[in-house]
């Protein structure tokens, strides 16, 4: 599978109150979530984004507390696709349980900047920086990974694993 978009950048240590603020965690609808993604550091960014484009930071992303909100939040804004240098644990499988995917590869979050094309490859793991001509490596999603974010998150691929047997 294959995503492009614009790039979003943002630094090391983006939390998951900033990624979605406590104040909004009343709610746990992606509708609702999705207008409030990023506001604290970003306040435009729920205007701007468009589906398809792909968020980019440095260490440590998604740090903070154990909430779902937040990769929800990120997915429900219409991002493909978030690359970093590295996740924090819980934010990386929540991420995966939610079906939004994400790829480590400190090249491509160090050399990646704000508004470049992005395209990325799920299968191959590459990452194609289309403004500036350039490509990095990640780790490809193995299968099962693969599997759980076309199913849409964990819950639909549990689903459709029960369905099947």
């Amino acid at each position: 599978m294959n995503v492009s978009g614009k790039a979003f950048k943002y630094n090391d240590n983006v939390d998951t109150d900033v990624i979605i603020p406590a104040r909004y965690l009343t709610s746990a609808d992606p509708e609702i979530l999705k207008e409030h993604c990023m506001e604290d550091i970003d306040p435009d960014f729920a205007g701007k984004v468009r589906p398809g484009d792909i968020m980019v930071a440095g260490k440590n992303f998604g740090c903070g507390s154990s909430r779902e909100h937040a990769p929800v939040a990120i997915k429900a804004s219409g991002i493909s696709l978030v690359i970093a240098s590295d996740f924090a644990r819980i934010f990386y499988r929540n991420a995966i349980n939610v079906g939004l995917p994400i790829m480590e590869c400190p090249k491509a979050s160090d050399s990646i900047e704000a508004g470049d094309i992005i395209e990325a490859d799920f299968d191959t793991g590459m990452i194609y920086n289309r403004t500036k001509n350039e490509e990095y490596k990640a780790a490809p999603f193995p299968d099962f990974i693969k599997n759980i974010i076309d199913m849409g998150g964990l819950v639909a691929y549990t689903g459709r694993s029960k369905e099947g047997e």
